[in-house]
C-alpha cells in the first residue's frame, strides 16, 4: 500500500528557557542558558545543586486548581504544550472525526514526585497505609496522554511510550506511522518530564551522570567541550500536532514541516554508556534516511543527542563523520541541550521543535558554552558554536538517545 504522507500542524513549548514556542525559539537563538541553582528543594548535601527548571510557571494560570491538583507535574506540563500545539493547528473540534484523532505521549519516568512523595509520607507515618486517592493515576506515565484525550475528546490510539530518553522520538515515530498506515487523520504527539525532585537528582548524581559545576550553572552544560563533565537535567514538555497532508490540505491549515521518516536501533552494549564507536547510532542514522528516502547528502542539519557527557558526545559526532562521509563537515551540527538542559522523555520532542524551528526562520541554534577544543572531536564539524547561523535548512534531523541503548533518529523537511 502507498503510505500518506504526514505534515506538522501545530507545535507547543514549555521550556526552561521559554514557556511558550515563540519564547523558547527566542531564547534559543539568543544562546540563553537555562540552569540555574534548585529552588524546589535543599540542596545542601547534593553534589548537584542546579538544574535547569521552568521559570515563571504557575500550573493554575493554564488548568483548573481542582484538576490541578490531581496531576503530578509531569501531565501538568503535557497539558500545557498539548494546549498550546492544538491552539496552533487551529483545529475545528466540531468538525474532526475524533474516532481518527489520537494521543500518542512519550515519558521517561513519569510521576516521580508523587511516588516521592507518597513513601516519604508513609516512611514518615506509623506504618498505616494512608495514600492519596490519587497516588496512582497521577503517577502512571500513560496518564498524560490521557488527560489530554479525556479533555478533548480524541477517541483515537492513546498510549505513553517509555524508553528512557529516546521516549518522546519513540513517540513521534509511532505517530507518524499510524497516520502513514492509514489510521488516523490527527495524532498530538511529544512528551513531557518531570524530575528535577530529591530522588531526581540523587538517582542521577548516584550514577555520576550528572554536572557537579556549582559554580557556574550556566555554563554548565557544554556539549562537545573538551571539559565537559556530565548532563544538566531539565524538566518540561513538547507537543506536535502530526496530521496527514491531504487532511491538513483540505482545511486549509498551516504546515510547518513534513515529517519524513524515522529510525530505530539498540547500541545492545551497556545499560548506561553508548557504544564508544557509536554502533547503534550509526544504525539508527542509516535507518531513518532510509525510511525517508532521502540521501546523506540531503541533510542540512543535525541536532544531536549532545548531553554534555564525556563518553557520549564523541561516539556520537563520530557516528555522523561514518554516516555521512564527507558530507557531515557541511551539516550544521548543534546540541540544544547546552541551552535546555537534558529533558529525558521529553528531550525528542523539544529538540524536534528546535528543528522545525530552524526550518521555519532559517537560522540553526548554537551550541553555547564551548571554550576547550577536544582533541577528540573532528575539527572540520561545523558544530555551530557559542553563536546561532544563518543557514537555508530544507532538512533536518534529529538524535535522541536513551539509557539501555534505546536510539531514535527522526527526520523532517521543508515544504514547498
Amino acid at each position: 500500500m502507498e503510505l500518506k504522507r504526514v505534515v506538522v500542524t501545530g507545535l507547543g513549548a514549555l521550556t526552561p528557557i521559554g514557556n511558550t514556542k515563540h519564547e523558547f525559539w527566542d531564547a534559543l537563538i539568543g544562546g540563553k542558558s537555562g540552569a540555574a541553582p534548585i529552588t524546589y528543594f535543599d540542596t545542601e548535601k547534593f553534589k548537584t545543586k542546579f538544574a535547569c527548571e521552568l521559570k515563571n510557571f504557575e500550573p493554575t494560570d493554564f488548568l483548573d486548581r481542582k484538576e490541578a491538583r490531581k496531576m503530578d507535574k509531569f501531565a501538568q506540563y503535557a497539558m500545557v504544550a498539548a494546549d498550546e500545539a492544538i491552539a496552533d493547528a487551529k483545529l475545528n473540534l466540531d468538525e474532526v472525526n475524533k474516532l481518527r484523532v489520537g494521543v500518542i505521549w512519550g515519558a521517561g519516568i513519569g510521576g516521580l514526585e508523587t511516588f516521592q512523595e507518597e513513601v516519604l509520607n508513609f516512611a514518615a507515618g506509623d506504618g498505616s497505609p494512608r495514600f492519596n486517592p490519587f497516588f496512582i493515576p497521577k503517577m502512571i506515565a500513560d496518564i498524560a496522554p490521557a488527560n489530554i484525550s479525556i479533555k478533548y475528546g480524541f477517541m483515537g490510539p492513546n498510549y505513553t511510550t517509555v524508553s528512557a530518553c529516546a521516549s518522546s522520538a519513540n513517540a513521534m515515530f509511532d505517530a507518524l506511522n499510524s497516520i502513514r498506515l492509514g489510521h488516523c487523520d490527527i495524532i498530538v504527539t511529544g512528551g513531557s518530564e518531570a524530575a528535577v525532585t530529591i530522588a531526581g537528582m540523587g538517582g542521577f548524581n548516584a550514577m555520576h551522570a550528572l554536572s557537579t559545576r556549582n559554580e557556574s550553572p550556566e555554563t554548565a552544560s557544554r556539549p562537545f567541550d573538551a571539559t565537559r563533565d556530565g548532563f544538566v537535567l531539565g524538566e518540561g514538555a513538547g507537543a506536535l500536532v502530526l496530521e496527514e497532508y491531504e487532511h491538513a490540505k483540505a482545511r486549509g491549515a498551516k504546515i510547518y514541516a513534513e515529517f519524513v521518516g524515522g529510525g530505530l536501533s539498540s547500541d545492545a552494549y551497556h545499560m548506561t554508556a553508548p557504544h564508544p564507536e557509536g554502533v547503534g547510532v550509526i544504525a539508527v542514522m542509516k535507518n531513518c534516511l532510509e525510511n525517508a528516502g532521502l540521501k546523506p547528502e540531503d541533510v542540512d542539519h543535525i541536532n544531536t543527542h549532545g548531553t554534555s557527557t564525556p563518553l557520549g558526545d564523541v561516539a556520537e559526532l563520530k557516528a555522523i563523520s561514518e554516516v555521512f562521509g564527507n558530507h557531515a563537515k557541511h551539516i550544521n551540527i548543534n546540541s540544544t541541550k547546552s541551552m535546555t538542559g537534558h529533558l529525558l522523555g521529553a528531550a525528542g520532542a523539544i529538540e524536534a521543535i528546535s528543528v522545525i524551528l530552524a526550518m521555519q526562520n532559517s537560522m540553526v541554534p548554537p551550541t553555547i558554552n564551548h571554550t576547550t577544543v577536544d582533541e577528540n572531536i573532528d575539527p572540520e564539524l561545523n558544530l555551530t558554536l557559542n553563536k546561532a547561523q544563518k543557514r537555508d535548512v530544507k532538512v533536518a534531523m534529529s538524535n535522541t538517545f536513551g539509557f539501555g541503548g534505546h536510539n531514535a533518529c527522526v527526520v523532517f523537511k521543508r515544504l514547498d
